[in-house]
């Protein structure tokens, strides 16, 4: 796309994420590269994370095939109170929802690349806080795990098959970020197996899956089709960064959040 437009002096990503993005071409060719805040975004992945949360604990797929059925008054499902939440990646959309979880009454913990301050331990709450070394030990305690990350050579399948054995088998895993974070097929092994209780995911390594893709048939498995960030509000806020970006470049300022 570059070669075709070779007079284009900033390249804007609409979304967050540049793991789709080839940055060593961009910086070759001398092109700046912005992408937009995950803030924008945040609430609305916060949210989507907390809704599998609440719909895997009361067993929500369970409970409409006995609908259909005309079986009611089940299943009996559980409360997030008094629960741990585990958040992999410390970053906005963590954040927020640490903040909602702890509306449920919720315990939270968290492990992030950068260390968290104990300013931040104290506001949020954290019963627990560490950084990746930490990971193993923090999966020991969580009924919740959510993945927050950047899909990178460093993150990608930090869920693996080893640790997945370290969940309890009580425990759901949630994944709002990158479909790579999560080895897919260790995945639908653990929870075949019954190895972990089930799993909410809004993103897939191959988008969309494939029909026969295993993981949508189980019954232990909410899917939504990559919507966590899709609402009104986050695309109005990315219209208006990317509007403020040009005003920016057409004056002859630096735009912002370049990568």
């Amino acid at each position: 796309m570059l070669d075709a437009a070779p007079k284009v002096r900033l390249w804007q990503i609409l979304g967050t994420g540049t793991d789709h993005f080839d940055l060593e071409y961009w910086r070759s060719r001398g092109v700046p590269v912005a992408n937009c805040p995950g803030t924008f975004t945040a609430p609305g992945l916060a949210e989507l994370a907390l809704m599998f949360m609440l719909m895997l604990s009361r067993r929500f797929k369970e409970g409409q095939v006995r609908f259909t059925s005309g079986d009611y008054y089940g299943p009996a499902g559980r409360e997030l109170g008094g629960r741990e939440l585990l958040l992999l990646g410390f970053g906005a959309s963590a954040r927020e929802l640490a903040n909602r979880a702890g509306g449920f009454g919720m315990r939270v913990s968290a492990v992030d690349a950068v260390p968290i301050s104990s300013h931040d331990a104290q506001s949020f709450n954290l019963v627990r806080c560490g950084g990746p070394d930490d990971i193993e030990d923090f999966l020991r305690f969580a009924d919740f795990v959510s993945l927050h990350l950047p899909l990178t050579t460093d993150t990608r399948h930090a869920i693996d098959a080893r640790k997945l054995t370290l969940f309890k088998p009580t425990a759901y895993l949630v994944n709002v970020a990158r479909g790579e974070l999560v080895d897919e097929a260790a995945l639908e092994e653990a929870l075949a197996g019954g190895r972990i209780a089930g799993a909410g995911l809004d993103v897939f390594s191959k988008e969309p899956p494939d029909s026969t893709f295993g993981l949508l048939a189980l019954p232990n498995v909410i899917a939504t089709p990559h919507i966590a960030g899709a609402t009104q509000e986050a695309s109005r806020g990315r219209a208006e960064f990317v509007a403020a970006n040009i005003q920016r470049l057409l004056r002859g300022e630096k735009p912002l959040n370049l990568v």
